[in-house]
């Protein structure tokens, strides 16, 4: 499956971006916890160019616990400071905060030795879309400021929102890249709803679902739609659980379409427990098979050469 999708509200938002950057303090970067490198713009490094940055793992109550763990061990790695968070209920807001300010205090030191008077901490919010941007300003904000929605689009232009006296917040729209390289990232982000409906074909990212879990946590669709053992074929697991569904043609055939729509729908709505759609060792493997190729592209041409 081949996704591009680039709309011009997301370029206009990119131009945005960049244009305030220099009024910002620190860049506060929503990764969904579920897909953190599939969910992370690769433009982003570009975009904020070195400013201080937070990367929080939202929707951390969906993702696997164990391999939540796995992503902070990995950034940290990289110097990079990391936050779980579950934005709905606020879990994990109070670290983040402290987060932010504590990479805003060496300007603040700077601002004092001037003799400017300390001010509150600007911080822009990015990510894709929705992963919970404005769901998060919401919880800051303590009260409904940004528009919220399970669907990717809702903010559709930048907005300045104050947080006490501590925050001024700058929401931006979701930042989507214009072509996946990698049709797993795509699937991954279709998975989770960062893509639009209208442009989607529901077959290839219900097959990945089903595919994926089958791997990753067999036993857990049998446990949720009662079959005793699923077909490992994702196609004929996807017939199975459309008929003990009760979605019927005429015929008694099963409306594969009605399945797919219920696997996409189940598994967004979390009713197969915390799930993560990718680990850091999945990124090692490709990296090493990358290297091998390519290690094994450069023998061959020396070995052209000498002969």
């Amino acid at each position: 499956m081949t996704i591009q999708w680039f709309p011009g509200h997301m370029a206009k938002a990119r131009r945005e971006v960049t244009e305030k950057l220099k009024l910002i303090d620190v860049v506060m970067e929503l990764l969904d916890a579920r897909l953190p490198l599939s969910s992370r713009n690769p433009m982003m490094n570009e975009l904020v160019e070195h400013k201080p940055r937070l990367v929080i793992l939202n929707k951390a109550d969906l993702a696997d616990p164990r391999v939540t763990d796995e992503w902070i061990k990995y950034f940290a790695a990289q110097d990079i400071t990391v936050v779980p968070l579950n934005a709905i209920k606020g879990e994990g807001l109070p670290k983040a905060a402290a987060e932010a300010k504590k990479l805003f205090e060496p300007k603040l030191e700077q601002m004092r030795k001037k003799g400017i008077r300390p001010r509150a901490t600007r911080a822009m919010i990015l990510g894709i879309p929705n992963v919970g941007k404005s769901s998060l300003i919401n919880r800051m904000a303590k009260k409904t400021i940004a528009k919220t929605g399970d669907r990717p689009g809702v903010t559709q232009k930048q907005q300045w929102i104050k947080v006490g006296k501590d925050f001024e917040l700058l929401d931006t729209p979701g930042i989507l890249w214009p072509k996946f390289e990698d049709q797993k990232v795509g699937l991954r982000l279709a998975s989770t709803a960062a893509i639009k409906e209208e442009i989607l074909n529901t077959e290839p990212v219900a097959l990945y679902i089903v595919e994926f879990m089958n791997e990753r946590y067999p036993g857990v669709m049998e446990s949720r739609f009662g079959i005793e053992k699923l077909s490992s074929d994702p196609r004929e697991a996807l017939e199975e659980i459309g008929r003990k569904r009760g979605y019927l043609r005429q015929g008694n055939s099963v409306d594969i379409e009605a399945a797919q729509k219920l696997m996409i729908r189940e598994f967004r709505g979390g009713a197969f427990g915390r799930v993560s759609l990718e680990r850091p060792s999945d990124y090692a493997t490709v990296a090493s098979e990358t290297e091998a190729a390519a290690e094994t592209t450069a023998e061959e041409a020396t070995s052209t050469t000498v002969e």
